[in-house]
């Protein structure tokens, strides 16, 4: 999931890449299954062509206000353009595929 692709015109033309990272607070439980549902969708839904980045707050909090991070599990999709947040445990995959966006095949 963490291969990506050139950024010329012509190759968004053909798919847009997806950088998604998820901000979390140390190993829990929730924390693994919101991971688990994120990395679910996007093999299901954007092939190859995402890469998501697990942030722990309690490592680097000041991370935290930096993406303004009032809850987490929080998802922010910086690419593609426009930045997209998500909040919990990204269980009712609908709802996480309407929230960023996310079309079938897309």
């Amino acid at each position: 999931m963490t291969a990506r692709i050139s950024k010329s015109k012509k190759a968004k033309e053909v798919e847009e890449f997806w950088d998604l990272r998820i901000y979390v607070a140390g190993e829990t439980p929730k924390m693994q299954q919101a991971v688990k549902n994120l990395e679910k969708i996007c093999d299901e839904h954007l092939k190859g062509r995402c890469s998501i980045e697990i942030i722990d707050l309690m490592k680097n909090p000041q991370l935290a206000a930096g993406e303004q991070i009032l809850a987490i599990p929080t998802v922010i999709r910086k690419l593609p353009e426009p930045v997209k947040r998500l909040i919990g445990d990204l269980s009712i995959h609908e709802k996480v595929i309407v929230g960023l966006d996310i079309k079938k095949n897309s």
